[in-house]
């Protein structure tokens, strides 16, 4: 099982990075998830989730969509570029198969891409 963990370099652990995250960064979504990521000065992607009350109540339900999450990213990390990765999950996500999440969250981590720096203007071109 030990083989299998992610490790601690690959995970988003601070709330200035999540908040990064959430202001200046590119977007994907999907019927379940929505991914944002944007760049990160490691040498690895690195994964964040946040899987709301929201999207269920039952914690079983939200743990099921974060191991799944983590897993896709387990798989896709080695072709990842050095950006870093929020998975939120939408509220249908609960009710989906655990395949169907899975190919779901590999189409959208294939379609991450490093965005491009800031310009001389300090505006983020996209």
């Amino acid at each position: 099982m030990r083989a299998a963990a992610l490790p601690r370099d690959a995970r988003l652990r601070r709330a200035a990075d999540f908040a990064a995250l959430r202001t200046v960064s590119g977007r994907l979504g999907g019927r379940c998830f929505l991914l944002r990521f944007g760049n990160n000065d490691v040498d690895t992607a690195r994964l964040g989730l946040a899987i709301s009350k929201r999207c269920s109540k039952r914690a079983v339900d939200r743990n099921r969509i974060k191991r799944l999450a983590r897993e896709a990213f387990r798989r896709a990390r080695i072709a990842l570029p050095h950006v870093d990765i929020l998975v939120m999950a939408r509220d249908s996500a609960v009710k989906e198969t655990g395949e169907a999440l899975l190919a779901e969250l590999d189409m959208l981590l294939r379609k991450v891409r490093p965005l491009k720096r800031e310009g001389a203007d300090g505006t983020i071109a996209r």
